[in-house]
């Protein structure tokens, strides 16, 4: 497949991916009642083999969903686990107190971080389904605790590509020590498909509003 892309395009994808960090900052805040800010978002190439060592053997939570829709792949939101539980504690409070099986979330605890990563995931995807002119569907989230270069593994694994096309962003809400990276890992012949169709005029700021999921 020809992967080559109009230069404006790729800059306006790179728009999206900020659009998309915004609205889940905003989501967080009236989550959780904690001010986040976006840190940064970029794009990056990586190569397969490289994807492991850029996500870390740190001990990390991962909320991970799959795009059942173009351009496919995963979207995977990665936060410490101290700043993870906090998080769940705000959102269910005594219910959330017990047992925690894994030595540091209980059930209830785990619950209420797939209920974040849903609420963060799809306003994420929201920004990138309305200036792409197209639907995105992806399943329930799955809730991961371990080492973070582990996480790709309980993905289900890489398409047969040399490249990821990787949009990283990282949400701190500095006051409460929270910090939310999300990782992008779209099919990159998919994506580059629905980039070649966009329209190079089309005005991010107002078309990535993305659809209030509160």
């Amino acid at each position: 497949m020809d992967y080559e892309v109009d230069v404006r395009k790729l800059e306006l994808f790179n728009d999206m991916a900020k659009e998309g960090a915004t609205t889940v900052s905003e989501h967080l805040n009236q989550l959780s009642g904690l001010h986040t800010e976006i840190e940064v978002s970029k794009i990056n190439f990586l190569d397969i083999a490289d994807v492991r060592t850029h996500l870390g053997e740190h001990q990390q939570v991962g909320i991970y969903v799959e795009l059942t829709e173009a351009p496919y792949g995963y979207i995977l939101f990665m936060l410490e686990p101290e700043g993870s539980k906090r998080l769940a504690q705000g959102m269910v409070g005594d219910m959330g107190s017990g047992e925690a099986d894994d030595g540091f979330f209980t059930d209830m605890e785990r619950s209420a971080m797939q209920e974040i990563g849903n609420i963060m995931t799809s306003g994420f995807i929201d920004g990138w389904a309305n200036v792409l002119d197209t639907t995105i569907d992806m399943s329930t989230p799955s809730f991961v605790f371990g080492p973070a270069s582990d996480i790709v593994d309980e993905m289900g694994g890489w398409p047969d590509e040399e490249i990821a096309f990787v949009v990283d962003s990282h949400i701190v809400a500095s006051d409460a020590d929270v910090e939310v990276t999300v990782y992008t890992f779209p099919q990159l012949a998919d994506l580059v498909q629905l980039i070649q169709n966009i329209d190079v005029t089309t005005d991010v700021g107002t078309d990535t509003a993305a659809s209030d999921v509160l």
